[in-house]
């Protein structure tokens, strides 16, 4: 588990392998000079709401890794992330995808296209 801080006084954990991918749909985005929201769901434990914080260049935040390996990147998961970044409602978790959704995903597209 890894942990995301933001201005000292949110902290949410997630997997380390999601954390990396989440700091990198980030950090590409801020790069951009883009600001957008990143939500996430609120443990049961602390009420089983939702929070959204404004990512900007300016803001502070942190990314902390407890395992010592650094996860490898899913690029159609970053892809995934990404996309959510850039609508409206700004970034938030999505599942993984596997291998095998990939190809699903690319089939539909080319029926889609080809009939």
């Amino acid at each position: 588990m890894g942990r995301f801080t933001y201005e000292n006084s949110v902290r949410i954990e997630f997997e380390d392998r999601l954390l990396y991918h989440l700091q990198m749909v980030i950090g590409t985005k801020l790069r951009r000079s883009e600001s957008f929201f990143f939500s996430w769901r609120d443990d049961p434990s602390l009420g089983d709401g939702r929070t959204s914080v404004w990512l900007h260049s300016n803001c502070a935040m942190a990314f902390k890794y407890y395992g010592s390996r650094q996860p490898q990147l899913n690029r159609q998961w970053l892809e995934a992330l990404a996309y959510t970044a850039n609508q409206q409602t700004g970034l938030y978790v999505v599942p993984e995808p596997t291998a095998g959704d990939a190809a699903t995903t690319h089939h539909e597209e080319m029926t889609a296209a080809f009939g």
